[in-house]
């Protein structure tokens, strides 16, 4: 692929449509990657190292005046609530991680029930906003537990962004829509779904939204898919971690290949950031609601034994 020819992401271009830009705020030990080695039951040993990571992404957004959603980890809003409050008080939207960064696939729908009521009250009895929207630990709605689908409308939540339409060995649905769309569970609960950016290549999907992929591919890529996005009218969620900005982290016990996928291009994260929020325009998903909403969104059926 010739990026040399990118020149539309060279600057910041005027355009009507706005994108998503979101955190999922966790330790750097609460990973699915580390949790072999770094089970929940032991995270209280591990330092904690959010606060600063924090603060300086809300001084980004803020230089730039932008807002962005932040899915917290109930685990953190209860060990860090000034952390929450910090958030909410910038402006910025605060939405749903979970309780204890449990993949759905390990919970039952009561669980999975329970964990969403409790990670929501939570975060709203400190935040003082109502929280509409919830990102699965892991992106770990898939055909096989779309079952959350159902649960996450009987429960009231307005939006989801937990299906990644691409391969992957833990997650993902690669013949969903790249876009928002109606998400159908099995039971045939509806609800706003907003997938991370992909871009389209050799008949598939390539995950460019955030997180690891971000940090890997070059932002130049990203932005290439970005300004795609734009020309075909619909926004791009983009997603990144705290921790993804503190390459000096402690090192945990993982897998060489697990260490290699937590750690690979940590310190060009900031940078890779920065040059995205002095090119497009991010809003926090609240803020676009309604224009998501309001047009006319495709229907996907995430059961089981659909194909869509």
């Amino acid at each position: 692929m010739n990026l040399k020819t990118d020149g539309e992401v060279t600057s910041r271009t005027t355009t009507t449509v706005k994108h998503l830009l979101s955190f999922d705020v966790e330790e750097y030990f609460q990973v699915e990657s580390a949790s072999a080695g770094v089970p929940s039951d032991q995270w209280d040993r591990y330092p904690k190292r959010l606060g600063p990571a924090v603060d300086c992404i809300l001084e980004l957004l803020a230089e730039r005046g932008i807002t962005a959603t932040f899915f917290i980890l109930g685990w953190v809003a209860r060990h860090e609530r000034d952390l929450v409050r910090r958030i909410a008080e910038a402006g910025h939207e605060i939405a749903s991680h979970g309780t204890n960064h449990d993949m759905i696939g390990r919970l039952t729908p009561d669980a999975f029930r329970q964990d969403l009521i409790a990670s929501r009250k939570l975060l709203e009895d400190i935040s003082g906003e109502q929280v509409l929207g919830y990102r699965a630990p892991t992106f770990s709605i898939t055909r096989e537990t779309a079952w959350a689908l159902d649960v996450l409308c009987e429960s009231g939540f307005v939006y989801d962004s937990s299906v990644f339409p691409i391969r992957h060995d833990r997650y993902g649905v690669p013949d969903g829509p790249r876009f928002a769309h109606r998400a159908v569970g099995p039971g045939g609960g509806s609800i706003l779904e907003i997938p991370p950016l992909t871009m389209r290549l050799l008949k598939s999907n390539l995950p460019v939204g955030g997180g690891g992929y971000l940090r890997l591919f070059p932002v130049r890529l990203v932005g290439r898919s970005l300004r795609a996005a734009e020309r075909a009218g619909q926004s791009g969620m983009l997603y990144l971690h705290p921790w993804e900005l503190d390459p000096d982290q402690p090192v945990l016990p993982m897998s060489r290949v697990n260490r290699w996928r937590h750690r690979a291009g940590l310190r060009r994260t900031e940078r890779k950031l920065r040059w995205l929020l002095e090119r497009f325009d991010f809003t926090s998903v609240r803020q676009l609601l309604q224009t998501l909403s309001s047009s006319a969104l495709e229907e996907f059926h995430y059961a089981a034994d659909s194909c869509g």
